[in-house]
């Protein structure tokens, strides 16, 4: 349970309560200025390697998502319901040792993503990702991080993207990047310090 502030005034408090039964938690959200935005949060976990979700507004318990996964050794798929379609959203997610990929299918089957990630070593990651809207273009992406301090990113769209991380002293780290659009023939970079 917590109730928060943030500096515009604004509170957010959250509230739950695994007393009901022992496979079911009961969970309230609320800004407590609009009765409107109370949700209501069931989620149950009886059923082994399996869990399902039920949210909903309070005031209104037909604006609802509803949710179940289930696990299959290095494989989870879930579905997910809202009262605007027919047809769930489906998603699989696999793992195995340094390597995880995940399928999405949304919005009535019409739109389609796919990410993937597998780590070369302690020092070297890679991942990509790739989305099939269901208006507008496919869009394509691959990354790769070096020791987190170096970062490279390549697009569909031919833009390149570049980072590197320099830690200066304890509490100081410089940022700097720099992005080429080869379609456009644009260049552009820029500098981040930050301290903490």
């Amino acid at each position: 349970d917590k109730l928060e502030m943030d500096k515009g005034g604004q509170f957010k408090l959250e509230a739950s309560s695994d007393k009901a039964h022992k496979d079911v938690k009961l969970e309230c959200k609320s800004d407590l200025a609009d009765i409107s935005k109370i949700t209501a949060v069931c989620t149950f976990t009886g059923l082994k390697d399996a869990r399902v979700m039920f949210e909903c507004k309070a005031t209104n318990p037909q604006d609802f998502s509803a949710e179940a996964t289930y696990a299959m050794g290095a494989a989870v798929a879930g579905l997910k319901f809202t009262p605007k379609g027919a047809l769930p959203d489906f998603g699989l997610y696999f793992k195995h040792g340094p390597m995880f990929c995940s399928l999405m299918a949304k919005e009535q089957l019409g739109a389609f993503g796919a990410t993937g990630f597998y780590k070369v070593s302690d020092d070297l990651k890679v991942a990509t990702a790739f989305d099939l809207p269901s208006k507008g273009a496919p869009k394509m992406v691959v990354g790769l991080t070096y020791r987190g301090l170096y970062k490279v990113k390549v697009s569909q769209d031919q833009s390149v993207c570049c980072s590197v991380k320099h830690h200066l002293e304890k509490g100081f780290t410089l940022l700097g990047g720099l992005k080429y659009e080869a379609g456009k023939g644009a260049f552009s970079y820029g500098c981040q310090l930050s301290i903490e």
